[in-house]
């Protein structure tokens, strides 16, 4: 379903005229704080930083996901200080596998630094991807969560297409993800796109996964399947937010890997769309 620009344009109107909240159905809600996910705008944050955190809190985001950009190399206290300057959070953070295996306190000093609470993996590389590769990595999903939890932080995995896609022996490595991980320690961050890409029914994923989701990664979807900015795009995430009484999703982090040069128009199109969102 085309998502309608109208119907949210059309909605600010009225509140305004109006002048009050009341304006809204008892069953409208909005959501609270739109983040972003940094990888969106890595070349610019590669570059600076500092100015590339300061553009992104003046169009109004109040959460940053560290992802990308070589963050990882960066002064963590200074991200810090320049994020509590500028009233960002970071909620989460993503870890790659390797540097969760070999550099498991530094990256947990790292999130404690720019002051997230959880750490979320972000991508498995091919040679992961068989169905004996994914097995012997599964207990390592559980290891980190348990002892990240031991360390006052929390766990979550990132999906990309290829978990769902990706089915030897007839079983996807979703679900022997699932199967394979804790459910009271290993959290998903679902990215709607990517599993929309990969054919899955975004709202039986959500009530499959419900209690379990930490965030969502929100980013559109064009016609021909390329990712775009939020609301220029076929994916209905008001009918999907509306799930959000039984998911229990907290952090919405804007993302486009793709996102077009100069990078600040489309990812203020897509904070401006979430924000007169009603669902």
């Amino acid at each position: 379903m085309m998502t309608d620009r109208r119907t949210f344009l059309a909605g600010s109107a009225g509140l305004a005229a109006l002048g009050v909240a009341g304006a809204l159905p008892a069953s409208a809600a909005q959501l609270g704080k739109v983040g972003i996910q940094l990888y969106t705008v890595r070349e610019l944050f590669q570059k600076d930083p500092v100015a590339t955190l300061g553009q992104i809190a003046k169009i109004g985001y109040r959460e940053v996901e560290y992802g990308g950009g070589g963050y990882d190399s960066m002064d963590h206290a200074m991200l810090r200080r320049t994020m509590d300057r500028l009233g960002l959070t970071s909620p989460s953070i993503h870890v790659g596998y390797d540097l969760l295996l070999n550099k498991f306190d530094d990256s947990v000093k790292m999130a404690k630094t720019l002051g997230a609470d959880t750490i979320v993996l972000p991508y498995m590389t091919d040679e992961h991807r068989t169905a004996a590769a994914w097995e012997a990595a599964l207990p390592n999903f559980n290891k980190f969560a348990r002892e990240l939890a031991q360390n006052g932080l929390g766990f979550a995995y990132h999906n990309h297409d290829f978990e769902f896609t990706n089915k030897p022996d007839g079983v996807s490595l979703y679900d022997r993800f699932i199967k394979g991980t804790d459910p009271k320690l290993v959290k998903v961050e679902i990215d709607l796109y990517w599993a929309i890409h990969a054919g899955e029914d975004a709202a039986a994923l959500i009530k499959r996964m419900a209690g379990r989701i930490y965030a969502y990664h929100v980013k559109d979807q064009r016609p021909d399947g390329k990712m775009t900015s939020v609301g220029l795009g076929t994916i209905d995430f008001g009918k999907l937010f509306k799930l959000n009484t039984m998911a229990g999703v907290k952090h919405f982090y804007v993302e486009n890997d793709e996102s077009p040069a100069p990078y600040i128009p489309d990812i203020t199109t897509s904070f401006q769309t979430l924000r007169k969102l009603r669902f």
